[in-house]
């Protein structure tokens, strides 16, 4: 491991990529602690420590601070993240499946790909835009109507505040959204990704220093240390698990053989090969539990409003049980984003999967799945493999995003802590983290160095995906 590491030094133009991802995201972490003008600083912090993290208003800070790149205990210029790009992108990723027009343009290749991210990057900024005054009224008011704005700015100077803070955000936002695109074209990985990543890292000393602070070694638990060394090998244990789960699901594949046809030049024969078509087992990768967990914040936020504008009758009681019973670590709660996951992997994998162009493509190209015509039947074939291996990734899906949520609720965990047992923000990582593994193992091996997971020599496994 050691020697593939210091292989990487050793090709100056991997060297150099490295370096300059590196001191990319470290503009980033420094520009993540340049905060905003006319905010208490230390309002934020008290607010975001006495924050119930099984609210609704809790939920909603931590999947903001999950795309923001840290917790929401201190206003920054980057307070936003990345999410308004990741938004505008998905938007047009679902837009493309049903405007004939984008999708056409899609289909042109490199040209077409450049202009959809153009519009998506003209689209960013309203997005911005918007995030950001919901922001600013959130720390203006704040909950329970307890401000997080400097006196001299909340009276005196609010038009100014309101200024300062809507260029601030979207400025701040567009430059990671510029920073994650020079990533992509001078350094070495997904920029967008690995902005996340990063903020996502950053809350792991954090985490580790609020578990070391928790933890009684004499099993007698008093006061703040609640955590007794049997749940510390128990967490351990769970997080090792989960991870290897995560990898072993991310890297899955379902591998149809494609069989090429063979024609005759002259006095050779060629084609006749036999290949793999992999198919992802989660296909939808993380999305549908951003989709599900975003979409889970209504119904707590809804029926707290209701339960207090209802104050009396039947109606009332029915409205604070229900309440209750989506509040986070409930049986319904769990039950309906369970059922969230399903839909959205599903959805997202009819949207992104296409069996007839993929059908039409093999096709053209003169392969076909053995025993199987070419057309119709190879799309119907290949859209019931895919429906029958989402149902696997979904289920795995609902297995990591319920984790953290019961380590919390049946072990007392803090849930900055459980975070790291699973959730989207695990999801992110692992998947990160691989694609950067396997572009360094590329890399190196292309010029003749042993990668990561190689023997002496270069010879040894590589990173591949899982076949079932």
């Amino acid at each position: 491991m050691i020697s593939s590491f210091l292989n990487i030094f050793r090709v100056p133009e991997l060297r150099n990529k490295v370096l300059f991802t590196f001191f990319m995201l470290l503009i980033y972490r420094i520009g993540f602690w340049v905060p905003l003008p006319g905010v208490d600083q230390h309002a934020m912090q008290e607010i975001a420590k006495n924050q119930d993290d099984s609210s609704a208003a809790g939920r909603l800070a931590s999947y903001v601070s999950l795309f923001s790149g840290g917790s929401l205990q201190q206003s920054s210029i980057f307070s936003l993240g990345i999410m308004p790009y990741i938004s505008s992108s998905i938007i047009f990723q679902l837009l493309t499946t049903v405007v004939p027009a984008l999708e056409k343009l899609q289909k042109e290749g490199e040209t077409g790909r450049k202009k959809i991210q153009e519009w998506s990057r003209y689209v960013t900024v309203p997005l911005c835009m918007v995030q950001a005054i919901f922001l600013l009224n959130f720390m203006r008011s704040g909950p329970s109507g307890t401000s997080m704005v400097q006196p001299l700015f909340q009276r005196h100077y609010a038009f100014q505040f309101w200024l300062m803070g809507l260029l601030a955000l979207t400025a701040g936002s567009i430059f990671l959204m510029w920073l994650g695109e020079q990533i992509d074209e001078y350094g070495l990985g997904n920029g967008v990704s690995l902005v996340i990543l990063a903020g996502i890292v950053a809350r792991m000393p954090g985490a580790i220093a609020e578990l070391a602070r928790q933890t009684t070694l004499t099993g007698q638990t008093s006061g703040v240390k609640q955590i007794t060394p049997g749940k510390i090998i128990f967490l351990a244990a769970c997080f090792v698990f989960v991870v290897a789960g995560s990898i072993l699901i991310t890297q899955a594949q379902r591998r149809i053989t494609i069989q090429q046809a063979k024609h005759t030049r002259g006095r050779r024969v060629y084609g006749g090969q036999r290949q793999y078509l992999p198919l992802r087992v989660n296909h939808g990768g993380v999305m549908p539990i951003i989709f599900a967990q975003s979409l889970m914040l209504f119904p707590g936020i809804a029926l707290s409003w209701a339960s207090n504008v209802v104050t009396s009758g039947w109606l009332h009681y029915i409205l604070i049980w229900l309440n209750k019973e989506f509040s986070r670590g409930q049986f319904i709660y769990l039950l309906t984003e369970a059922a969230m996951i399903y839909f959205f992997a599903y959805f997202w994998t009819t949207v992104q999967f296409q069996p007839k162009e993929m059908a039409t493509q093999l096709r053209d190209y003169g392969s076909f799945i053995p025993g199987l015509r070419p057309g119709k039947r190879t799309a119907d074939y290949l859209e019931k493999v895919m429906m029958r291996i989402t149902y696997v990734g979904a289920a795995f899906l609902c297995v990591i995003a319920v984790v953290p949520v019961i380590v919390t609720t049946s072990l007392g965990i803090d849930p900055r802590i459980s975070a790291f047992l699973g959730g989207t923000g695990l999801l992110i990582v692992v998947s990160v983290a691989l694609d950067m593994i396997q572009r360094i193992e590329a890399n190196l091996l292309m010029r003749n160095y042993s990668g990561f997971l190689s023997g002496s020599g270069g010879k040894g496994k590589r990173i591949k995906g899982r076949q079932y």
